[in-house]
Parts: structure tokens; C-alpha cells; sequence
């Protein structure tokens, strides 16, 4: 079994700056890609960023030049570095990880953490 844990979420004004942190642990768990996706009421889980297991990024369109998707392997933590953060940020933030093609697609991630809360005011 594999457990996520985010944290760092919080309620920022527009134009301020976050980041989320999550560390993925388990027996025998191997990371081959790490992601981050967000929703908001209402709205599908969307992907924001992945990482796969040679550090390789993406990053969505919505959010690129602003978010910064980063793993430090020493400490086995994956952050979200969100600058410049815009009301329509606001949203439930997950990290989710899984073994397969490292896509900002919901249904390849095994394993998702319970969410962090972004709150961006105006």
C-alpha cells in the first residue's frame, strides 16, 4: 500500500505565491511519475503538473510560467511552487502518483492523497 500526504495549502490575496508539499511512501514503492491535480466545485480533476522518474516535468497550459513542479529524492518530497496565483486558482489541489505513463490524465495514478485547499481572494 502506498500513502500520499499533501500539505501546504492555504488562502493567499491574487498575485501571491504557495507551495504545496507531498511525500509518497510504501512498501516496495518505486516512483515512476508524481502529479499534481486540482478541482474545483463543480469542475473535473484537472491536471497541473507531473514529474517522472528522471525528473522530466510538464505542466499544464493554464498554469504554465507560474507553477514550478520540483522533487527533492533526498527528502522524498514532491512540491508545487505557485507564484503569481490568480483567483481562479482556487480549487482542491491533489498529488497523486503512479507506475505508469506519466500523463495529466486522472486515470493513470494509482494512489492519491486527500487534497489540499488553495484559496486565491481578488
Amino acid at each position: 500500500q502506498v500513502e500520499v500526504v499533501e500539505s501546504g495549502g492555504g488562502s493567499v490575496q491574487a498575485g501571491g505565491s504557495l507551495r504545496l508539499s507531498c511525500v509518497a511512501s510504501g512498501n516496495n514503492y518505486k516512483r515512476i511519475c508524481m502529479a499534481w491535480f486540482r478541482q474545483a466545485p463543480g469542475k473535473a480533476r484537472e491536471g497541473v503538473a507531473t514529474i517522472n522518474s528522471v525528473d522530466s516535468t510538464n505542466v499544464a497550459d493554464s498554469v504554465k510560467g507560474r507553477f514550478t513542479i520540483s522533487i527533492d529524492n533526498a527528502k522524498n518530497t514532491l512540491y508545487l511552487q505557485m507564484n503569481s496565483l490568480k483567483p481562479e486558482d482556487t480549487a482542491m489541489y491533489y498529488c497523486a502518483a503512479g507506475q505508469g505513463l506519466c500523463l495529466l490524465a486522472p486515470y493513470v495514478y494509482n494512489y492519491w492523497g486527500q487534497g489540499t485547499q488553495v484559496t486565491v481572494s481578488s
